[in-house]
């Protein structure tokens, strides 16, 4: 009986365990914090790059994201975008300033480490990119490619380091 008892305790301690470590895993998203990006780096079709981006990303608890990308453009204007997501597939609407259409994104995890992501501008597909965080968390990359606001195709490569 009280080999039983052991057996039971053993095994429930150690399902709770895993549960734990389980949970602890998926909230350690390598995204949360903020990345600069490395413009010398990076590599945007059609140019001019932007002067400057920083991307802050923060755990709004409950697998909900807060992504709020500030920068200057090639022009010297200041850019401005927040968004708050899950990584559900689902499309989120992207505040920005000086926006003349509606922007979304849809978002979900492939790995750990990799985001794939759908942008859309007035309902319509404007852009897709894969984003993923190198093993050591100091990188993310980002590839985007599509269609800007103006109608030109682009297809960039961002390189932000994490800060």
């Amino acid at each position: 009986m009280q080999s039983l008892l052991r057996t039971l305790t053993f095994g429930v301690v150690l399902t709770l365990v895993v549960y734990v470590v389980s949970l602890s895993a998926q909230e350690r998203d390598p995204r949360i914090g903020t990345w600069k990006l490395n413009v010398a780096q990076s590599t945007f079709d059609p140019g001019p790059p932007p002067q400057s981006v920083t991307r802050t990303f923060e755990d709004r608890g409950g697998g909900v994201t807060l992504l709020t990308v500030e920068g200057i453009n090639a022009q010297g204007n200041p850019t401005f975008a927040q968004v708050v997501y899950k990584y559900d597939g689902k499309d989120y609407p992207i505040a920005e300033i000086g926006a003349q259409t509606v922007r979304t994104i849809s978002l979900k995890l492939v790995d750990a480490y990799t985001v794939e992501g759908i942008e859309k501008r007035g309902g319509k597909v404007s852009g897709t990119g894969t984003w993923t965080v190198s093993t050591d968390g100091k990188t993310l990359t980002g590839r985007t490619k599509g269609t800007n606001a103006q109608g030109q195709p682009f297809n960039n490569v961002w390189v932000y380091e994490k800060q």
